[in-house]
């Protein structure tokens, strides 16, 4: 029987015991599992009928019946798929005290069991609406559709978040998971300023595995309600204390960078995270990348290795001189005698923007660094763009340059390097020193504390470094 099965299953090696589970186990937990799905269906599919989007119902008592009995049901599925027992600690509130309730950390689809045991909206892809059976289910819980083809949906959904948000309790709270991606919960990265924007309390929820936690309600000052950045600053660092995990600086978009399918795969320490980071906050991330980029390639190409001071960069940009473009200008001063190739900064913004395009990258560093006699570039010069692509203070190219100067030319042009690159799509791990792009990083980097997983340095500051934004446990840093 099932018991026995579990029971031999202790005696032999966890590769033998999945191998078991899937042909005994979970079959029986995934008809179970799509048994409950069928069984709630028809009861959303009929609370649904008739619906107006842009109102909500008045909470009756057939449709308190229908929230009841889906969140058994679905409770049901969720112990059916090994979810047996969930401690659920604090309070959570109602519409009218908290219209907004932030998750995190987001690590898995496992994470939607709040979703079903509150029946709150969330936010959600239009196209899911769509899928047989779990779109019934889904248009149940009025979430807010998103939709990739509509230019303004982004606008769009945090308009329909601050309509709801500030309709005193009317509509059901909404669900956010403002990281925005899943992460391997070992710290908390930045917050999208979605879920702050309607400048309302929220409640915030931090999901550990087995437990779940609803944490006292978090109302806004003055100063974080103009401010949602910071509102969600404070949020997140309340849930990672919480949590007893670190918060770091990284986003979304970092883990995007960190993790593209390019040929140059980032090291850890790279200093294109910090960077990315300054490239969002100064605002020079452009809308049409490929027209913006071959600009600045051409005026660089120019400019023949010229290097530049603070000054002309900030002419460069059409930005004014910050503390932020100075903090992005040291990051290309390598000889720190203050100036910088412009050159690099194109091919380091052109990693950011386009990650996965490693040859495309590489094509605009050649065309800016070629001799226009014979459109090739020398070991130095590689050594430059690969140091500036990967985010790296030093490098070894040597290997891969003889690998690909096979008529011992002391040059290679970019058609011998696309030709070595479509053989070898691995040139990074197999031709390049590791020792250097795995250690040496980012000189002008903030030193920040290691973590396990080698993505989530800790940002925390000490309590000492914070001060209250008003009476109670609110705080933020200097």
């Amino acid at each position: 029987d099932l018991v026995s099965v579990i029971d031999f299953c202790v005696f032999v090696s966890p590769s033998v015991q999945i191998a078991l589970m899937t042909v005994t186990v979970f079959p029986i937990r995934l008809v179970l599992a799509v048994f409950m799905m069928l069984l709630a269906w028809p009861l959303a599919f009929i609370a649904s009928v008739g619906r107006n989007e842009m109102q909500v119902e008045p909470q009756s008592l057939w449709r308190k019946f229908v929230d009841v009995a889906l969140k058994t049901i679905m409770r049901l599925m969720w112990f059916a798929g090994g979810f047996h027992w969930m401690t659920v600690k604090g309070r959570q509130a109602i519409p009218a005290e908290a219209p907004i309730l932030t998750l995190g950390p987001h690590s898995s689809y496992f994470d939607a069991i709040p979703v079903t045991m509150s029946m709150a909206s969330i936010v959600m892809k239009a196209e899911s609406k769509d899928i047989p059976v779990w779109g019934t289910l889904i248009k149940y819980i009025r979430p807010v559709f998103v939709s990739r083809s509509d230019q303004d949906s982004r606008k769009k959904t945090v308009e329909e978040i601050k309509r709801r948000a500030q309709s005193g309790g009317e509509w059901p709270q909404i669900m956010i998971f403002p990281e925005g991606t899943c992460t391997n919960r070992s710290c908390l990265i930045t917050f999208k300023p979605g879920a702050f924007i309607p400048a309302v309390p929220v409640q915030p929820v931090v999901i550990k595995y087995p437990n779940k936690l609803f944490l006292p309600i978090y109302t806004p000052s003055e100063e974080e309600k103009q401010n949602p950045a910071l509102f969600a600053q404070n949020v997140r660092r309340q849930m990672a204390k919480a949590l007893d995990i670190p918060v770091t600086d990284y986003s979304f978009e970092d883990c995007q960078l960190a993790m593209a399918e390019g040929q140059l795969r980032l090291p850890v320490d790279t200093c294109l995270l910090e960077f990315a980071k300054l490239v969002r906050r100064l605002g020079l991330k452009p809308q049409n990348v490929e027209k913006v980029l071959q600009e600045y390639g051409n005026r660089a190409r120019k400019m023949e290795g010229e290097r530049m001071g603070l000054q002309d960069f900030a002419h460069y940009l059409d930005v004014p001189v910050s503390d932020m473009l100075r903090d992005m200008f040291a990051l290309f001063d390598e000889h720190e005698d203050n100036t910088m190739d412009i050159r690099e900064y194109v091919i380091a913004l052109s990693v950011v923007c386009r990650p996965a395009k490693t040859l495309e990258t590489m094509k605009l560093a050649f065309k800016m660094f070629e001799a226009e006699e014979d459109g090739a570039i020398t070991e130095a010069e590689l050594v430059c763009i690969l140091k500036t692509a990967l985010g790296v203070e030093a490098l070894s190219v040597s290997r891969l340059f003889t690998a690909i100067d096979t008529d011992d030319m002391g040059k290679v042009t970019y058609e011998k390097f696309r030709s070595f690159a479509e053989l070898h799509p691995d040139f990074s791990e197999d031709y390049l020193s590791t020792d250097n792009t795995g250690l040496n990083g980012c000189r002008h980097r903030p030193t920040t504390k290691p973590q396990t997983n080698g993505f989530c340095p800790d940002f925390s500051l000490p309590d000492a470094h914070h001060s209250s934004t008003r009476k109670g446990s609110v705080k933020k840093h200097n």
